[in-house]
């Protein structure tokens, strides 16, 4: 017999215990990712050529890569919350969920490194 009422048991936190939180990461990510794509936008419209040249003199600019990064960074992190609510809705066998959970993360992370990877590669001037 417990002493707490039904209504404790259900304030806060969903029966996952991280629904609230991955709620508010979601809307988090989104809304940081609205100035990021706009910036990003711009600044490819405003340049004069996409040749490689141009692009790597444009990443290699002071605030241009840390940008890039936090732009990757974010629209993965907001990705892989996305997909995982897909694969949690949507996949009903319990180890299949899971594995499908593993991997999908294990992806957004190597696209994340290799998002990061490639923008200090260029921006430090050793993209070839």
């Amino acid at each position: 017999m417990s002493l707490t009422t039904p209504l404790r048991q259900v304030l806060g936190l969903g029966s996952a215990k991280s629904g609230v939180h991955h709620w508010w990461m979601q809307r988090l990510t989104s809304v940081a990712l609205v100035p990021l794509t706009l910036w990003f936008v711009v600044s490819l419209v405003t340049l004069p050529g996409f040749d490689h040249a141009t692009i790597s003199a444009w990443m290699s600019q002071g605030l241009t890569a840390p940008l890039l990064v936090l732009l990757v960074l974010t629209m993965t992190w907001h990705s892989r919350l996305g997909v995982q609510v897909v694969i949690e809705d949507y996949v009903h066998t319990s180890g299949a969920r899971t594995v499908s959970l593993v991997l999908v993360g294990f992806a957004h992370v190597f696209m994340a490194a290799a998002g990061v990877f490639a923008i200090l590669k260029v921006a430090l001037g050793r993209g070839a």
